[in-house]
């Protein structure tokens, strides 16, 4: 049983994040932003893809809510920059341990500890595109390879 909730928990977590983590579940969710592009936008939009003049409203299609935005002006013009992360693994190996305190009462108390070494992983963010926009339409892009 202790199991059992923390996996049905991740499937269920999973399963919902899944619908708008990719560009068929945005549209499902915003078809009103999908029928006002035009058919060649909406196959890349359908493909994660963007181009030069796109509006913020169809790179949110392609490629999700960005995880920063940044505001600002060029040359008398409105401009907007989202940046994107995703996660890059750390890999450590390390030394760990613990005492515990253990149960029962009396002589038959038992103690337990953990002695180990072993790898952790842990996760940082890392910016891996970037769209430009300028008067609301792609200006520029880029991304990691």
């Amino acid at each position: 049983m202790k199991i059992v909730l923390p996996l049905l928990a991740a499937t269920a977590a999973l399963l919902l994040s899944n619908c708008s983590s990719n560009p068929t579940g945005r549209i499902g969710k915003n078809p009103e932003i999908y029928n006002s592009l035009s058919v060649q936008e909406q196959e890349l939009v359908s493909n994660g893809q963007i181009e030069e003049g796109m509006s913020p409203g169809a790179v949110f299609l392609a490629l999700g809510s960005p995880d920063r935005r940044l505001e600002g002006s060029s040359k008398g013009k409105r401009t907007l920059r989202w940046d994107y992360n995703s996660l890059r693994p750390i890999y450590r190996s390390s030394f760990f341990g613990s005492f515990g305190h253990g149960f029962g009462r009396g002589f038959g108390r038992r103690r337990f500890s953990k002695f180990g070494f072993g790898p952790t992983v842990s996760y940082i963010p890392v910016r891996s595109s970037t769209v430009w926009f300028e008067n609301n339409q792609v200006r520029s892009w880029e991304r990691v390879r």
